[in-house]
């Protein structure tokens, strides 16, 4: 199980809005995957989520340093965890027939500098546009300071088609 922590006291976001989800990078119910736990930062999505995630040995990419892959998942999954709070607080409920309000519709990676594999790393994301039908969410992977990753998320309203 990956170690985890968050800025403040009681369940996750991840925990508390879908604790039964098996995604590899946030799902709680997944033993085998990276269960991220974000936390909110204050009352608004502009003030945004935060999250630490301490790399284990296998996520190396080969020249000690944490997989690219990897800070990818984390970066998406970071940047869930502020879309799902912003629906929370939007009143916008998956739809019939959907698990979750909202899905990633694409992620835009800039890698800055190499992020450390075996130090703990810190993750921020801030909701900068919502409404309904979408929202972008900006997030970082941030080491001693200085930001490693960071990435623009877009993710739309779930609507399952029947």
């Amino acid at each position: 199980m990956v170690q985890t922590t968050g800025t403040t006291d009681g369940l996750s976001i991840q925990e508390r809005l879908y604790p039964d989800l098996p995604c590899f990078g946030c799902g709680q119910a997944n033993a085998k995957g990276l269960q991220l736990r974000s936390y909110p930062l204050g009352g608004t999505a502009a003030d945004g989520v935060t999250a630490s995630f301490a790399p284990w040995p296998e996520h190396d990419n080969g020249l000690g340093y944490l997989n690219g892959g990897i800070i990818g998942t984390v970066l998406d999954c970071h940047s869930a965890a502020a879309v799902m709070l912003e629906a929370e607080r939007g009143g916008w409920p998956p739809l019939p027939g959907a698990d979750l309000s909202y899905v990633t519709a694409g992620l835009d990676v800039r890698y800055l500098r190499p992020a450390p594999l075996h130090d703990t790393v810190e993750l921020f994301a801030a909701v900068t546009a919502a409404d309904e039908p979408q929202m972008t969410v900006e997030v970082e992977l941030r080491f001693d300071g200085k930001v490693r990753a960071q990435a623009t998320a877009l993710w739309k309203r779930w609507r399952p088609r029947t």
